[in-house]
């Protein structure tokens, strides 16, 4: 275990750590933000996570469908979803040239987290939900072991425009649509039916259709949150 005593962190970055069992005793924070999948957090002898999760729904009211079982809830959840990302597509058109290369704060550009999705959609949808075997799209983006995997079907080197990403994500959001339009709670509670091969996702066995189904609309809702908060910063 690490431990830092008496050091000046004004300013520091933590991206893409893992700080479970993490204690901060008698720390000064101002204007911290911490931002990433938050399971339990006690701030001074409260847990807050209830009132943050709370608020995130009071906000964002179609997480509670997202979070539903009844496929019903799951297509207003996808459709919404899938109008919000439009609308976000419709408004960088209107920014300025290559608004959606630019990144802010050393985070994805909109280009990039819509290649993101791209990946996640032939990961957790394509493999995991339909249980499919076919290389990754090459234009998607995924870790850097995964980009580096010679068979993987993903290339490095890719430099999509905007239309060309949209018009792939076009032909994937028509994919889970005509799947959720016939899909029954039994189907949703079966095992998914992942590849047995080495290809991403590693910890996907055992999990449920639904669970699967529920990565990709986590992942639609919260990489759309981060890329309209770096668009506000553009603007």
């Amino acid at each position: 275990m690490r431990r830092f005593d008496d050091e000046d962190l004004t300013g520091a970055e933590f991206r893409e750590c893992d700080l479970s069992g993490a204690r901060m005793v008698g720390v000064m924070m101002r204007d911290a933000e911490i931002d990433g999948m938050v399971t339990s957090l006690v701030v001074n002898g409260v847990e807050v996570m209830p009132y943050v999760e709370a608020e995130l729904d009071r906000r964002h009211p179609v997480r509670l469908r997202m979070r539903s079982d009844l496929p019903g809830d799951l297509r207003e959840a996808w459709r919404q979803l899938s109008d919000d990302w439009a609308t976000t597509a419709e408004r960088v058109r209107s920014m300025p040239e290559n608004s959606e290369h630019r990144s802010v704060d050393g985070e994805w550009s909109m280009v990039e987290t819509l290649r993101h999705l791209v990946f996640v959609h032939d990961s957790w949808f394509r493999r995991c939900v339909l249980g499919r075997t076919e290389p990754f799209t090459p234009m998607g983006l995924g870790p850097p072991l995964v980009m580096d995997h010679a068979d993987s079907g993903l290339d490095p080197l890719a430099r999509p425009s905007l239309d060309e990403v949209l018009a792939v994500r076009a032909r994937q959001g028509a994919q889970v649509e005509a799947w959720l339009a016939d899909v029954t709670p039994d189907q949703l509670a079966r095992t998914a039916p992942v590849p047995d091969d080495d290809r991403w996702p590693p910890y996907a066995e055992g999990r449920t259709v639904r669970q699967c189904l529920g990565t990709v609309l986590n992942e639609e809702w919260a990489h759309h949150r981060f890329c309209a908060r770096d668009l506000d910063r553009m603007s």
